[in-house]
């Protein structure tokens, strides 16, 4: 099970857009990598794909290593280690910084 889901408010730990927070809008949990939304922008060059038709330039997420981010806690406004525990049965995400349940 994998620490950081879709939806979450991560910050940008390590890179060019250290400190930067943003959403989580996927998760590759088979290379371990989280895209985030308006954050690691890089520009693909796109070739014509029809005769009359133009190339472009158009700018995306890119994937960051999910040991790059960290995510923020909706307690304390900042940027925690995530930890599990057994609660009635079923495992549940705890903030490390604050002690409370991640939603």
């Amino acid at each position: 099970m994998l620490k950081i889901k879709k939806g979450d408010n991560v910050e940008i730990i390590a890179g060019k857009d250290r400190g930067k927070r943003g959403e989580v809008i996927a998760v590759n949990s088979s290379q371990g990598k989280v895209t985030v939304k308006k954050l690691n922008m890089v520009t693909r060059h796109v070739k014509p794909t029809q005769a009359g038709q133009k190339g472009e330039r158009i700018t995306t997420e890119a994937q960051i290593d999910i040991s790059n981010v960290a995510l923020v806690c909706p307690h304390t406004n900042k940027p925690t280690r995530v930890g599990f525990i057994v609660k009635e049965g079923l495992k549940v995400r705890i903030s490390k910084k604050s002690g409370k349940e991640i939603e």
